[in-house]
């Protein structure tokens, strides 16, 4: 089976776990992080946004090509080559983008020798800060049992306190970033 390439559901599904916010601000563990939960560490500088939000399209096209150019190899070199369906691609994909652990997650070798009951045991393993419980639920119902949750509507967070760099909760709201994610698939494409 061919590994199938980053989808616009796939972009979604791990967008509507994210959320997005276009300027810099601080995670729950004080990391500066931008965009749908970029930080430099995974390739791109974001003290370039802090009090200088980006656009909504800059955001997309960032995170696409980190999924696709950094996130995506480590995903297939951590399943050894073996053939993945489009679901549980982007639940391991999100979940590597979440953690950045896909080579070491107990779950992911538990399926490689065949062992599906502990794989789904151990992909619970992965909840810390507690928060993140419902994401790794769903990312384990997509991975194991096929049940999308993405729907193209993320929240966005508009804005970001100027000293504190953490996110105003009460700015959030609901956005359709579809169209945007098309248009950056296509420009990834070359289209």
């Amino acid at each position: 089976m061919q590994q199938p390439l980053l989808s616009e559901r796939t972009l979604l599904e791990i967008a509507e776990h994210e959320g997005l916010i276009l300027q810099t601000y601080r995670d729950s563990r004080g990391i500066l992080t931008w965009g749908f939960g970029v930080t430099s560490e995974s390739g791109h500088r974001v003290e370039r946004y802090i009090d200088k939000p980006s656009s909504i399209v800059r955001a997309i096209e960032v995170y696409e090509w980190l999924l696709r150019t950094k996130y995506l190899p480590e995903v297939l070199e951590a399943f050894e080559g073996r053939g993945l369906s489009e679901a549980e691609l982007t639940a391991a994909l999100s979940f590597h983008w979440n953690t950045g652990a896909i080579g070491r997650a107990n779950w992911v070798k538990s399926f490689l020798k065949g062992e599906r009951q502990a794989a789904f045991h151990d992909f619970m393993n992965w909840v810390t800060p507690r928060e993140i419980i419902g994401r790794r639920k769903a990312e384990r119902a997509l991975f194991f049992e096929g049940v999308w949750t993405g729907d193209g509507l993320i929240t966005i967070y508009d804005k970001v306190g100027k000293i504190s760099l953490q996110p105003i909760w009460s700015s959030a709201r609901q956005i359709d970033i579809r169209d945007e994610v098309r248009a950056a698939l296509a420009k990834a494409r070359g289209e």
